[in-house]
């Protein structure tokens, strides 16, 4: 097992196609779509960049290059920014671009399943731990969730998964871990399971979609059969994986919102506005009167 280091890289999958939010996806990314005003993918960034991230991987697929140009520099723009003394936007586009040499892009030619985008950044992540953001789920929380999981990383090493808790009788659903001893704002991970049978679940935690893997992945990955969906799957990686190391997970308890999905796109975006001092006393009025009318 490779010892324990700082969790430098961050690698986020943003291949997908975006099917269920068609026709809007047909020409724009799904991670691109905005939550308030910033994209989805933005979310996840600054959650990593919160967590002590400093090289930023992104796995993209073809129609995604607007996600590079997103985390570039604008000459034009911003040269017309600055003759309109629009300084507070300068500022704000300054903050999210990050710092030259800290972003790379790979592709993936072939969607091939979430284990295969992972493995398609084994170059640039090298032999080095790393953590997997998926870029659809956005979270909310006064400290960030891989902040959380980086701290318990330090306790633990080896791999950490972020998890949730949900009803015991939606557990088929997800990925299940079964719960051992308590470490730090978590505990080990004892068994993973994927999608269980209804009443044989291990517990009612779900991996949500954060993930501090070790480097010993990728050579699994390499040659992983393919599994559901006829994907080479990341959970069929960990659960071979685990056969060596260990795995601990961080209970995450803030809020989660699925952007890949309508309803939970829709919820960020209110969760989101009704945080900001700016947006709220606008809306919070005509939202009471739409619940109002609901009844």
């Amino acid at each position: 097992m490779s010892e324990q280091r700082k969790i430098r890289k961050a690698v986020f999958p943003v291949a997908g196609l975006g099917t269920r939010f068609l026709p809007a996806t047909k020409a724009v990314p799904k991670e691109m779509l905005t939550v308030v005003d910033k994209p989805v993918i933005q979310y996840v960034v600054d959650e990593a960049a919160e967590a002590g991230i400093e090289h930023f991987v992104f796995v993209t697929g073809r129609g995604k290059g607007v996600i590079e140009d997103y985390f570039d520099i604008q000459y034009e723009l911003e040269q017309m920014l600055r003759e309109r003394n629009k300084n507070a936007e300068l500022t704000l586009l300054s903050h999210i671009l990050p710092k030259a040499g800290t972003a790379s892009f790979t592709r993936q030619q072939v969607p091939l399943g979430l284990g295969h985008a992972v493995w398609c950044a084994r170059d640039i992540v090298g032999n080095e731990p790393f953590a997997v953001l998926l870029p659809d789920m956005i979270m909310s929380s006064e400290k960030s969730c891989l902040k959380g999981m980086v701290d318990l990383y330090a306790q633990t090493g080896g791999n950490v998964l972020a998890v949730e808790e949900c009803a015991p009788d939606q557990t088929h659903k997800y990925g299940i871990v079964g719960k051992g001893a308590p470490v730090g704002e978590g505990f080990k991970i004892t068994e993973m399971v994927e999608k269980p049978a209804k009443g044989t679940a291990p517990s009612n935690f779900f991996i949500n979609g954060r993930y501090i893997l070790q480097p010993e992945i990728f050579k699994i990955l390499e040659t992983q059969e393919r599994g559901a969906g006829n994907e080479i799957q990341l959970t069929d990686g960990m659960l071979a994986l685990a056969k060596a190391q260990e795995f601990a997970a961080y209970h995450f308890r803030g809020e989660t919102y699925d952007c890949g999905a309508k309803d939970g796109f829709i919820l960020a975006n209110l969760a989101f506005a009704l945080k900001r001092d700016d947006i709220r006393p606008s809306i919070e009025g005509p939202l009471k009167a739409m619940v109002e009318k609901l009844n």
